[in-house]
This record gives structure tokens, sequence and C-alpha cells, in this order.
């Protein structure tokens, strides 16, 4: 495998050719905030808050797609990236209901965290409101459409990981959501296994257990990383 060499943030920085620029930012120790981005799962660039800006590109472009050239000039903090980062985490806030006072995950949600990194004191935006229900039609789990942000892990866990593919997306724009079997109730899914893996990789309180009481929900996603380790490696460690 050959090397790239290039500037991150003004220091020269070598990267395996199969790199983007997220995997060395995390090796490098740069944080770069992210909703849908999960180790483990495919990338999908859905959230477009790790974009950063690479010389020569008109454009941001996503850091978890955008693999690393050689001689490339990254930047991944300037106030062009920390202006944008906090219009889009308001925009997440104003598009649903995300009410963290009532919320099961309030202190232990992705969303909120990401709110306070990048200085959210108030949303500039009208709030939308939507009229979104709320599928407690499950055993153990519910599924709260108001704290959905649309990062698509639960659906690619499904699929990736556990193999049943019982979530997707329906849907365009402002409409779109994610569903179970086709949008029949997920209490009613004849694929869904119970296994509680979209509900811990789901950053926000839109999948929760129900047994979980106000404020104290913490997911667990370090399963993630053992079972795809020991299905595309073959090495069985944790």
């Amino acid at each position: 495998m050959s090397v790239r060499t290039f500037t991150l943030n003004g220091n020269l920085v070598s990267a395996g050719e199969d790199q983007t620029i997220l995997d060395v930012c995390d090796e490098q120790k740069v944080a770069i905030p992210r909703l849908c981005h999960l180790e483990g799962l495919s990338e999908v660039g859905a959230c477009r808050l790790c974009l950063v800006e690479v010389e020569g590109h008109g454009k941001l472009v996503p850091s978890c797609l955008t693999r690393v050239e050689e001689g490339m000039v990254v930047t991944t903090h300037s106030d062009r990236l920390r202006s944008y980062r906090r219009m889009i985490v308001e925009l997440l806030l104003a598009e649903r209901n995300h009410v963290c006072s009532v919320c099961v995950v309030n202190g232990h949600c992705d969303l909120q965290q990401l709110g306070y990194e990048v200085g959210v004191d108030h949303v500039r935006f009208e709030y939308q409101s939507p009229a979104l229900e709320v599928d407690a039609s499950h055993q153990r789990f519910a599924l709260d459409h108001n704290r959905c942000v649309l990062c698509t892990r639960c659906v690619r866990v499904c699929d990736e990981v556990e193999g049943a593919h019982t979530w997707d997306v329906k849907g365009r724009g402002a409409d779109t959501q994610v569903i179970t079997d086709l949008a029949r109730p997920w209490g009613e899914s004849q694929s869904c296994t119970s296994c509680g893996k979209c509900v811990q990789v789901c950053p926000t309180g839109a999948l929760t257990e129900k047994i979980r009481p106000k404020a104290e929900m913490i997911k667990s996603r370090d399963f993630l990383v053992y079972l795809t380790t020991a299905r595309e490696k073959k090495l069985w460690i944790r």
C-alpha cells in the first residue's frame, strides 16, 4: 500500500492511499463533528457536519468520503467551517421537535453534545414543529420521529451488521422518515430480530428502550467494532 503525504492544518502528515481525511484526523486527534459516521458502518455523508476545506476545491468536501491525495492541503477548522457547522446543528434542532428536558437520553445525546461544541445557545431559524407520530408498538423499543436526525445509522447497522434490513427510508426532503418493513408498525415487523443494535447506534432519543426513564439511557456502541472485526477480518478481539 502506497503512502500519501499531505498538509493537515499546516502540518505535514502521512496516510495510506485507502484512508479518508476523517480517518487521518481521528489518528491525529483532530476533532471533527459528525453524526452519521460511526466506526463499523459504511459512510454515507448524510449529516454534512464533517465537511472540511481543501485548497483548490470551490466547495467544502465531506471528510468521511474524501480519500487523501498526495500534496492536498486540508483545513478542518476555520471561521467558515465553524459558522457552517453551527448552522447545520441549528437547522437539525429546528426541523423537528427536540425537547431535551423530557428526553430519555438527555445528557447522553450526540446532537445535544454537538450543540455545546459548536456554540449553539439559541436557534435562529423558525421551528417547523411537525406533527410526527411515536411508534411504541414494539414490545421492547420505541421510535420517536420527532427526535430523528436521519443519520441512517439504524438502517445501516440493521442491514450491514444484523443482516435483517428491517429499517429503510421513505419520502423526500422534510417528509423523509425512517420506516420498518415498508412502513408497517415496528411491532408488526416480521423481519425485526429485536436485537437492539439500531437503538444503541442511534445518536439521539429517536430510538430508545421502553424501560428507560428520563435522562437515564446511555447508549453503548463498543459492540459494533467487535462484530465488524470478527466478521470482516476474522479476528475475534474485544
